[in-house]
């Protein structure tokens, strides 16, 4: 196989989800990090959609992180869908449930108005019980196995830690199972390796600078 380059922004969940996949298939891989408010001519010209993860497999170009978790399943060991393939669809349906938890969380760091704010809070709870109501014995999304399906939801926690430094939001008073899931990623190497060491601050600093209802939540927490 051609040597594997992860492009990728630091703060990026998507690029989070191929890097989980590399780690857990053990898959040698370096990483390159561009800014996406200022993007570099070579970046723009492989990246159709102008955006990251995007895997660079010598000459070839893979984009959307979908894809790049899929194709490294299919091409590398330790598989992490399911055999079945009715159980394997319903993997593949969570994962777009996780996604559109991503689009919530992108209104609660950006936006600022209160009532939409609030409302993503609700959705998102609503979400979490349904989450709930799917999880069985753990410690992961399908019981002892850690699948793609928990690829996908580790980025989505991993906001709450920094979240909940400022502000208790109450989305996992309700939600056992899914708060010990949530714990179990949080310990798994290949999702503690997923980001750079400093990514909370970081996450702050870009929460403080879109100034959002969120921002002025933490700030009052400070």
């Amino acid at each position: 196989m051609a040597e594997l380059t992860l492009v990728s922004y630091d703060l990026c969940p998507y690029v989070q989800r191929a890097a989980i996949a590399l780690a857990e298939k053990g898959v040698p891989f370096r990483r390159i990090d561009v800014d996406l408010a200022d993007k570099p001519d070579w970046f723009r010209a492989i990246s159709p959609l102008g955006k990251v993860p995007l895997l660079r497999l010598g000459d070839d170009v893979l984009f959307e992180s979908a894809v790049i978790v899929e194709y490294l399943e299919e091409t590398n060991p330790h598989p992490l869908h399911p055999g079945d393939p009715l159980e394997r669809a319903k993997h593949r349906a969570w994962m777009e449930f996780g996604s559109s938890i991503l689009g919530d969380i992108w209104v609660l760091e950006t936006t600022p108005d209160r009532a939409a704010f609030v409302a993503k809070l609700d959705l998102l709870k609503d979400k979490f019980r349904r989450i709930e109501n799917a999880l069985t014995t753990g410690p992961y999304f399908a019981g002892a196995q850690f699948s793609l399906v928990d690829v996908v939801f580790a980025p989505v926690f991993r906001y709450f830690d920094t979240f909940e430094r400022f502000v208790d939001l109450g989305l996992f008073e309700a939600v056992p199972k899914v708060s010990a899931w949530r714990a179990a990623l949080a310990k798994r190497p290949s999702v503690a390796g997923a980001v750079v060491p400093d990514y909370p601050a970081r996450l702050e600093a870009f929460l403080r600078k879109k100034n959002g209802w969120i921002a002025g939540l933490m700030a009052m927490a400070a």
